[in-house]
């Protein structure tokens, strides 16, 4: 089955639809799949949600959606950084529902193993817990999260062969393993695509088996935050 796309708006036709649930990898501005996110801003679906870290900043990642009023609810963990989303979320504009970041990483995972649901102590007692069912074991209350099943996935890897076994690098290694996972469809982009037998088995982070598309691009390599010492 072919897997490599020539474009990222390739790897993304048929696929894109209004009201998407969709799953994106990164963390901060690493590891964002900006290729694919850039692909469904020309596409100009609208109404979409995003289960996502953060939202980028506002002229990159998940931000350039955000700005063409493309995204109706976030679900994140990292709300700052984003002029954009904050001003959108305190209008009543933009639905937020935050989620500790171990927690959405799990529903990710959990989403992607088939799991429906798993109890966990965060968040007990705060805001996160409202509405939520609550179980108490072995003398200790926990909540109910569900696990996330997406329509679709975007992610980013550094380096995968054309079957789709990818390798992160870093803190890319956070969120985009379990984002590819719990999209009934993903799509990679990757800095450098090898052939199969290239890559170390014992490296690979994400199997083939969850990628369904993937391209090759060039990307920004942007600093969120840039900190130096005064001369």
């Amino acid at each position: 089955m072919k897997k490599v796309y020539g474009s990222a708006a390739e790897a993304l036709d048929g696929l894109l639809r209004d009201d998407m649930l969709i799953a994106a990898g990164g963390f901060g501005l690493c590891g964002i799949p900006e290729l694919l996110l850039q692909a469904i801003k020309d596409a100009g679906v609208q109404n979409l949600t995003f289960a996502s870290n953060n939202a980028g900043v506002d002229d990159f990642g998940i931000g350039i959606l955000l700005q063409t009023r493309q995204v109706k609810k976030m679900l994140s963990s990292y709300v700052g950084e984003n002029d954009t989303f904050m001003q959108q979320y305190l209008s009543g504009e933009l639905e937020l529902e935050f989620n500790p970041q171990g927690t959405l990483a799990e529903r990710m995972r959990a989403g992607g193993a088939g799991i429906p649901g798993f109890y966990t102590k965060t968040g007990v007692g705060t805001q996160i817990a409202e509405g939520k069912e609550h179980k108490d074991f072995d003398g200790e209350t926990y909540i109910l999260e569900r696990g996330i099943f997406a329509d679709l996935s975007i992610v980013k890897a550094w380096k995968a062969d054309t079957t789709g076994n990818a390798i992160f690098r870093k803190t890319a290694r956070n969120f985009n393993p379990p984002a590819a996972m719990c999209g009934k469809t993903c799509v990679m982009e990757v800095e450098e695509i090898v052939e199969p037998g290239e890559l170390d088995p014992d490296h690979i982070h994400l199997p083939g088996i969850y990628v369904h598309r993937l391209i090759q691009g060039e990307h920004e390599k942007r600093i969120e935050k840039r900190t130096v010492r005064e001369g």
